[in-house]
């Protein structure tokens, strides 16, 4: 059974107050989802952790559909398995100790 047909099943048997307070909710949701996508094409939307679109990190577009982990860049998962590595002892902790350092990295 999909997901809309066992929705429907369970609507069915509640009261027309409960069938319009969920009908309420899903019109929410929709709304949601109208913003999410109004937001993906704005420009200078901030999506830039993820391989597409919208900013929210817990969006299903945005998630692996098998796993259900999220889809991040290929330069994001590597700054964070740098960070792993570094907290695991794999690799150097790197120091900054000046505001000269933070210049540099940051290029400014």
């Amino acid at each position: 059974m999909t997901n809309a047909e066992l929705i429907y099943e369970e609507v069915k048997t509640l009261s027309e107050n409960r069938k319009a307070q969920v009908l309420d909710f899903v019109k929410h949701i929709k709304q949601e989802e109208a913003q999410i996508a109004e937001n993906d094409n704005a420009p200078g939307g901030d999506d830039s952790w993820f391989e597409k679109g919208d900013p929210c990190p817990v969006c299903a577009k945005h998630r692996d559909p098998v796993t259900g982990e999220p889809r991040y860049k290929p330069e994001i998962l590597a700054g964070m398995q740098e960070v792993e590595d570094m907290i695991s002892g794999k690799k150097p902790v790197k120091w900054h100790t000046s505001l000269d350092d933070l210049d540099e990295i940051l290029g400014l």
